[in-house]
């Protein structure tokens, strides 16, 4: 049972490096951050900026996330991340706490 555990876990670690970003900047909590996202609208394809405040990271690997708080009009909103996603134009630290 042991091995059939660690073999699977083999697996899903060779699965995973298929799909991982590694050109992503470290982020850490308290960093002021600009995200680009790739949005598409039928044929056309635009990019949509989220800039905020990095107050989580949670897990690690391919399941990683970031949720990013930023206030617009006085209304606190949260978002969460996952960093393996392929519509993000790319990450930029503004501000390193």
């Amino acid at each position: 049972m042991i091995y059939f555990l660690t073999l699977l876990n083999l697996i899903i670690k060779n699965v995973e490096k298929l799909y991982l970003k590694l050109d992503l900047p470290n982020i850490e909590v308290g960093d002021t951050i600009r995200l680009g996202l790739r949005i598409k609208e039928g044929d056309k394809e635009r990019i949509q900026y989220y800039e905020g405040l990095t107050i989580a990271k949670k897990n690690f690997g391919i399941n990683k996330t970031i949720t990013v708080r930023r206030v617009m009009q006085g209304i606190g909103l949260e978002r969460i991340f996952f960093n393996k996603f392929s519509t993000y134009c790319f990450f930029r630290n503004k501000k390193i706490c």
